[in-house]
């Protein structure tokens, strides 16, 4: 099974303020994320994270031997990552088109325009945008895509999004609950 998730943020105290997440501390909301990821993944499953994964190289190697899972990174602007860190990666990358059940998925931190094989049915997956204006604009862009008849299948998996809600989800779950 793939999930997908963008924007944990692991070990950064300012975010918990910035995107109003709902933990007391940023020890709770790593323990939280940790725990809701290993409820989820097993194993055997593929997790891509969509940038912005841990703050310091510190606090990532601590969790990330902690989470279930092969872990993929499509990095992201504040993923500054040790050759040690690295490595507990299966591979890191700056954009990946990845094949869930037939369907083409191009993974990228960041929102875009347009993708690779968008006119195919291809779906985007993003982060970096949290629930900001940044979102709000890239979300009329894709109202206008839609009015046009142009393909526009994307969805923010960061973590904050209520349909994410702190969990890796699955390519169904998020197709379902993001829009």
């Amino acid at each position: 099974m793939n999930y997908y998730i963008a924007d944990t943020h692991f070990g950064h105290e300012n975010v918990i303020r910035y995107d109003r997440r709902p933990f007391g501390s940023i020890d709770d909301m790593n323990r939280e994320i940790v725990k809701r990821w290993n409820d989820t993944v097993s194993s055997e499953d593929n997790v891509y994270v969509l940038g912005d994964f841990a703050w310091k190289n510190s606090v990532g190697l601590d969790i990330i031997s902690n989470l279930k899972g092969r872990k993929f990174l499509v990095e992201g602007n504040h993923d500054r990552l040790s050759d040690e860190l690295k490595m507990k990666f299966d591979w890191v990358r700056d954009i990946a088109v990845v094949n869930d059940n037939g369907v083409k998925v191009v993974l990228c931190h960041y929102p875009m325009a347009h993708w690779i094989h968008q006119y195919r049915g291809a779906v985007h997956l993003y982060g970096h945008v949290h629930v900001t204006k940044d979102y709000d604009v890239f979300k009329r862009y894709g109202e206008m895509c839609h009015n046009m008849e142009i393909p526009f299948e994307c969805y923010n998996v960061g973590c904050m999004m209520e349909y994410m809600d702190y969990t890796p989800r699955t390519l169904e779950h998020i197709r379902l609950n993001g829009k």
